[in-house]
């Protein structure tokens, strides 16, 4: 019995014979930066390399609040939902590289008038048949399939890289609004103390205006500094409130507000020195830089797609099975059939589409190529700002301490040696508005410089030890 064409060996054969690419041998574009940061703090700290979130964020009600905010962020959750998109779309393109193969069975019953058959009566005509079926399937010898498959392949995984930058991101809001929340929270505080201190004091100051010993202006005076404190208050609570209101939102669970901290906490929640390393290892690490690649290499891949439109296309269908003429004799000897049809086509004339899409697929590979570059400009100029951010705030943040504490000394001086009658009352009123001042403006450097170091952190790609990449 002579074997069918169609057979498990020729599918096999037909698959191995594809997948020959006409995409350009890739090659990553030089970087467009200094190979070095231009910075003194660029050399000092805790390696990036080593760090992942949970080793730079010291404080463990932190902690806890990035993975709530991890677990439930709706933004987050969408962007993990758009992977799975770009996973499935990529699966779908790569099942046209493998031949399909599907079960078929039909079964056809119909009546021929007698005017139209050849014999000159009507008849009953019947035909069943089961098998199996190759649908159309294109023999990749110009690598056409392939290079549409590593194009979404590249595309998937740009996704994945912008999930991760994502979830940076979020790590990184969620840390800068609660340093924000907290550092509000010291100022209401630092607030409150100063107008119940400013309070007594016009209290005071009424008294001893009572006795004579006290002018309406020295009161005027010292009302004034307690309503400037009532502001100050209200607006320090307003901003820990929106602060508040802005964690909430991050967290995304329903009992956010009552897993965020109360009291503001005056200590360090981060790591408070990072050494960025090299842009070099920039490029190797940060998501939106490697999503940025991708991106190009995708468009690589469509080169070749584009340069085998030029050339001829195979497509293979088929069917083997069993056909009768009556349903019980399907499976009879001599029953059996089979088909396999192969197509050529070659592109003649097509008033230049193939052409521009060469074209078009050469540009778009030329934007990639800028928007890649752009891309790491982008961040080294970031890391750049944070490194500058950091060190800057960190010397002025030992300045305004040593300011705050050498106007909370002059303030104790002002006041005993107004209450001994040596100085005037002006003298204390300027005392006390310049420590207020001075410890509201420590406050506020010291939350820049945590913010700053997220900043750094964020932009340095969040965390690249092996751990922290896994997690991702």
């Amino acid at each position: 019995m002579r074997k069918p064409a169609f057979t498990a060996s020729a599918l096999l054969l037909a698959v191995a014979l594809g997948g020959c690419s006409l995409a350009p041998t890739y090659e990553r574009p030089a970087a467009p930066v200094a190979a070095s940061w231009n910075s003194p703090a660029a050399q000092a700290g805790r390696a990036a390399s080593n760090l992942d979130w949970q080793t730079f964020i010291v404080d463990s009600e932190l902690r806890d609040l990035v993975n709530i905010a991890l677990n439930d962020n709706r933004s987050l959750r969408q962007t993990l939902l758009d992977i799975e998109q770009a996973r499935a779309q990529y699966r779908i393109q790569r099942a046209d590289r493998v031949p399909g193969l599907g079960a078929t069975a039909s079964g056809n019953r119909q009546r021929l008038p007698a005017d139209l058959s050849s014999r000159g009566n009507s008849a009953v005509s019947s035909s069943y048949q089961v098998g199996l079926s190759l649908p159309e399937y294109e023999l990749d010898l110009f690598g056409r399939v392939k290079s549409l498959t590593d194009a979404a392949l590249e595309q998937y995984l740009a996704t994945e890289e912008a999930a991760r930058s994502a979830r940076i991101a979020l790590i990184a809001e969620v840390a800068q609004t609660y340093l924000s929340y907290d550092g509000a929270g010291r100022r209401l505080l630092l607030t409150e103390q100063t107008l119940a201190s400013r309070e007594d004091s016009l209290a005071l100051i009424g008294q001893r205006r009572a006795a004579g010993a006290a002018t309406a202006l020295d009161y005027q005076e010292a009302l004034g500094l307690v309503e400037q404190s009532r502001a100050e208050l209200e607006a320090n609570a307003r901003q820990k409130q929106q602060a508040f209101n802005a964690l909430v939102l991050l967290l995304g669970t329903p009992d956010a507000a009552s897993r965020i901290p109360q009291m503001p906490q005056d200590k360090p929640m981060l790591i408070q020195d990072i050494a960025p390393g090299t842009p070099s290892e920039l490029i190797e690490r940060r998501p939106d830089i490697l999503a940025a690649e991708h991106r190009l290499k995708s468009r690589n891949a469509d080169i070749g797609a584009a340069r085998a439109a030029f050339f001829p296309r195979i497509s293979l269908t088929g069917s083997y099975g069993t056909s009768s003429a009556e349903m019980s004799g399907l499976f009879d000897g001599g029953s059996r059939s089979w088909s396999f049809v192969p197509t050529l086509s070659l592109p003649i004339f097509d008033a230049g589409r193939n052409r521009a899409g060469l074209d078009l697929a050469e540009v778009r590979k030329d934007s990639a190529v800028a928007d890649y570059e752009g891309t790491i400009q982008t961040a080294f100029r970031e890391v750049a700002d944070a490194l500058a951010a950091t060190d800057t705030l960190r010397r002025e943040e030992t300045a305004r301490r040593a300011l705050a504490n050498t106007s909370g000394e002059t303030l104790k001086l002002a006041k005993a040696r107004y209450e001994g009658g040596v100085d005037s009352h002006l003298r204390y009123l300027d005392a006390q508005r310049s420590s207020f001042v001075n410890e509201s403006a420590y406050i506020e450097t010291s939350t820049q410089r945590q913010i700053a170091l997220v900043d750094l952190f964020r932009a340095l790609g969040g965390g690249w030890s092996a751990d922290a990449v896994a997690q991702r």
